[in-house]
């Protein structure tokens, strides 16, 4: 009994760890422009509404891509676009897409994602944390151009 209560809390761990806002690709060059995939999943039993995505101060958005199903604004300070808020209803189970291009930083490093997530009952979940957190932010890893 006690050997499967450890695996079922192995097994929903695991399945938790990879169910969180994801941005991709998880690497990328230092100085060029990027297509970048925001993946919001809904985990619980809650309809997603909305997911506000914090842009990293090196980073530069040069196009929000338009899509279907979903309608997004953009928060500047001046020129900067410094957040893209994406809104579609996403039912419990699904997971929506949303895709933007950004110019990286001159300098490599790791650029970290924050993201929040706006549920249906007017509850939220904050992905902002690093790795190892119960909800880390996704992270993009800038590398030297060659």
């Amino acid at each position: 009994m006690r050997a499967a209560v450890i695996l079922c809390g192995v097994v929903l761990a695991a399945s938790a760890a990879f169910a969180h806002v994801t941005v991709r690709p998880q690497q990328s060059r230092a100085g060029t422009e990027e297509r970048y995939t925001v993946r919001v999943p809904t985990e619980g039993r809650v309809t997603t509404t909305s997911v506000e995505l914090e842009v990293p101060a090196d980073m530069t958005v040069t196009e929000v891509v338009a899509g279907s199903g979903y309608t997004f604004e953009t928060r500047r300070e001046g020129n900067r676009v410094v957040a893209i808020i994406w809104k579609q209803d996403i039912p419990p189970r699904a997971v929506g897409e949303f895709v933007f291009v950004a110019r990286n930083p001159a300098k490599d490093g790791p650029v970290a994602w924050k993201a929040r997530q706006r549920f249906a009952d007017g509850t939220s979940a904050d992905w902002v944390g690093v790795e190892g957190d119960r909800r880390p932010a996704a992270v993009t890893t800038i590398v030297a151009a060659p």
